[in-house]
Order: structure tokens, then sequence, then C-alpha cells
């Protein structure tokens, strides 16, 4: 297997995001395009990548690493900035991969066809990646010779009434033979209306030295680029409908499918079954055989086999919700272990939590975990029982089989098996009430 290398681009400023942050760190599906771009690389075998950013992109540097940069100075062209990762990827005996960092969907089966075909007996000099979209307007086009090379890449603008009829176009996806490439590079100028270096020009610079140049096809939604709020949405409804039906084919059911939103990393057993307006977080595991009720919230959670949750749940990141262990409505967990066979069922909040196997939290149970300067730790035993309007007030543990009487405020810790009663004693006085109900008449009718 020859050397494989990538260049992703991402030093353009992305304006019509009107957004402070740069366009290629917006995220789809809890993952950032230029994140997706990356991931989709990671199954090939590339031994060195470079991400092309502008000046002061220090964000997009710390997300893509630990892959280098490289910093285009001036925005020339996307041969000029392909030209800036020179340094860091050098001259290979294999393929250097172009690819775009608001370009997300790009796959690796797709990649590795490209590169396939660039290691060809043949040896093309140059793979575009060639698309067919429904709207061929605004797109390059591909012209291929009767052998069906590819003659030139011709940009819309340019192209005459023949031309444009051609549904064949341009990506700006490329796979270049790295032996060759800042050669050829080096020669595109930029005798053009912008004054600026394509990489479209590749082609005709390797065919006029006698290096063939090919074209490789893959579905137009795959190739979508995303420069505007309205891409960005149709790109994450995109993402969304993929991330369902893959969900589907590993034995997922989703009452209403339409309103689950998964993350890119969401990872779903089989026989889970999901309700409806679920959101997953990044950071999701779920085992076989869970049950997610409507309307909850999770992130940064793992969910072990038979688990149920919610409905109208909210699993923070820490949360590890044990085997057959219930989380009920109205309840949030943070940095919290719910052993096998525990249940939260009604409005509870755990805090920086251990709870043992097969405990009760009665509702309205708090663990108050932070004192307004440290966040400290609640430790339950296996079989306790929590009784409802509790507040636990960290740190402090609570033994195997105790027993917190409703309505305690617990600051201390309990031995196993003792019950626990903080609060204060009831009192009742007889007939004290319709005394004040005579008394608050009569004060009534004195006043008119």
């Amino acid at each position: 297997m020859n050397e494989i290398a990538a260049i992703v681009l991402a030093a353009g400023k992305g304006t019509r995001m009107k957004s402070a942050l740069p366009k290629v760190l917006h995220r789809i599906a809890g993952r950032s395009m230029i994140g997706h771009v990356l991931d989709n690389l990671a199954a090939l075998k590339v031994t060195k990548t470079a991400v092309v950013i502008a000046p002061g992109m220090g964000s997009v540097a710390k997300e893509v690493a630990p892959h280098a940069v490289a910093i285009q100075q001036e925005q020339l062209g996307t041969a000029h900035a392909a030209a800036a990762a020179r340094d860091v990827i050098g001259r290979i005996d294999g393929t250097v991969l172009v690819l775009f960092g608001d370009s997300p969907f790009v796959t690796a089966e797709t990649v590795g066809r490209m590169i396939a075909r660039r290691e060809a007996a043949d040896h093309p000099a140059v793979v575009v990646l060639g698309m067919r979209p429904k709207d061929t307007n605004g797109y390059g086009r591909l012209i291929t010779d009767a052998q069906g090379n590819l003659s030139a890449i011709v940009e819309h603008g340019d192209a005459d009434e023949k031309q444009r009829a051609i549904g064949l176009c341009n990506s700006g996806v490329m796979a270049i033979d790295g032996a060759v490439l800042w050669d050829l590079i080096d020669a595109i100028g930029n005798t053009n209306a912008k004054r600026e270096y394509y990489l479209t020009d590749i082609v005709g610079v390797a065919r006029a030295r006698g290096r063939n140049a090919v074209v490789v096809e893959a579905p137009a939604d795959e190739l979508i680029g995303i420069n505007s709020r309205a891409e960005l949405a149709a790109a994450e409804a995109l993402c969304q409908q993929r991330l369902r039906e893959r969900a589907f084919e590993n034995g997922v059911t989703m009452t209403d499918p339409a309103s689950v939103f998964l993350c890119a990393d969401t990872k779903l057993g089989q026989d889970v079954t999901i309700g409806p307006n679920v959101v997953f977080g990044p950071g999701v595991s779920v085992a076989d055989n869970v049950e997610i009720l409507a309307f909850c919230h999770i992130e940064g959670a793992a969910i072990e086999s038979g688990a149920i949750i919610g409905p109208f749940a909210r699993l923070r990141s820490g949360s590890r919700i044990g085997v057959g262990a219930k989380i009920g409505n109205f309840v949030e967990t943070k940095n919290t272990t719910l052993g096998k066979g525990a249940k939260a069922n009604h409005l509870t909040y755990l805090g920086d939590t251990e709870v043992g196997a097969k405990s009760n939290i009665g509702a309205g149970t708090i663990t108050c975990n932070y004192d307004g300067f440290l966040k400290e730790k609640t430790v339950i035993g296996d079989n306790a029982f929590i009784g409802s309007n509790s507040a636990l007030v960290a740190p402090v543990t609570i033994g195997e089989g105790a027993m917190i009487a409703a309505g305690s405020v617990v600051t201390r810790d309990v031995e196993a098996h003792a019950l626990s009663v903080a609060r204060s004693p009831q009192v009742d006085k007889p007939g004290w009430s319709a005394k004040f109900r005579a008394a608050r008449e009569a004060f009534k009718k004195s006043r008119g």
C-alpha cells in the first residue's frame, strides 16, 4: 500500500454564516464539520494530515489536534491554500487527498474508491470526485473525452450552453499523485478575473504534461458543502435521517423518529425503544433492552441493559445507570452512578452521587452536592430507602439497608440498617384550626 496523506482546506471565513465562530466549527449531530471530515478519514491509513487554516483560527487548530495545521496567510484560491500544506505533507510516494472542512459527509468508502482508482494500473495523476446534483446551477462541469478520461473542469460561469447541459459536476475533492503534486500546483497560474490560483486548473496542467485525469462519482448528498445557516440546518436534517436509519438497521425502535435527535457518536444496542421527543447529546451509550420514554435529554451518559429512563428525565455528563435501574419523570442526574435495580422514580436531583443496588430514592430527594465553593459526594449503600422530600447534604454516606424518614435533612453519615429521622417533631393542637377560623371571621366582620 502506497503512502496516503490528506490536506483539509478550512481557511474560509464563512461570512454567510454571520458568526464569530469559524465555519468549520459549527456542529452537525453534535460534532463539528471539520470533526466529521477527520473522523471519516480515520478509517483510512492516512499517515499525514494537514488542516489549512487562516491566521487567527486558533480555535480550529485546537479542535483538530493532534493533526498538524498549516497557515494560509492570504486567501488566494484553492491551489494557494493546498500549497500552504507543502511543509507538512512534503513529497510522498503515494496519494495526497484534498478535501474541504465544510463538506462533512464524504465517506471513507468513497475516499477509498478514489485512492484505489489513483493507484490503478494506468496511474492517473489526478482523480476528481464528481456528482450529479438535481440542480447543477453554480457547479463546475467535468468534461470527459471519448475514453471517459477527464479533460477539463469548466466553471459554471465560463461554461457554454452545451457544457452547462452536462450533469456531471465537480465536488472539488481530489486524489493527486504525491510525487508530482507540488510540481503541478506550482505550474497553476492566476490569469483569471479574481487573480486567484484555482486547484481545478491542475487537471489541465497534468494533461499538458502527459498525465491522465479521471473521475470517480459519488451521490450528490454526500458531497454537499455548507455555507449558510439554512444549509447547516439542511445538513443537520440529512445527518439525523442517516443516523436514524442506521439505528433502525441495528435493532432500535423509535415511535416517532422525526422527533428523536441523535449525535454522531450515539451508541444504541439492540431492542432499544425510544419514545417521542428524545434528544441525545454527545457521549451517550445505551445497552440492549433499554426503554427511553418521551421528552428525555441525555448526554455524556452510559445506560446499561434493561434500564428504563423517563419520561421527562435528564441525564447529564458522568451519569451511569445500572442494569435494570429506573430513572423516572422529572429526575436529573449528574456525575452519578445508579446501581443494579436501583430506582429514582420522581422529581429528584442526584448530583455527584453513588446509589447502591436496589436502593429506592423517594420523590423530591435532593443530594446537596455544592456548598458554593466545592462539589462533594453522596454515597448511598445497597438496599437503602430514602424517604420523599429528603435532602442529603454532601459529603455524606448512607449505609447499606439504612432508611431515611421522609422530609429529613441529613448532614452526617447514617450507619447500615439504621433509621435516620432528621426533622422537627410533629406537634398537634386539638381544636386550634376551628378557633383560628372563628377569630378571623370575627375580625373580617369588624372591618365591615
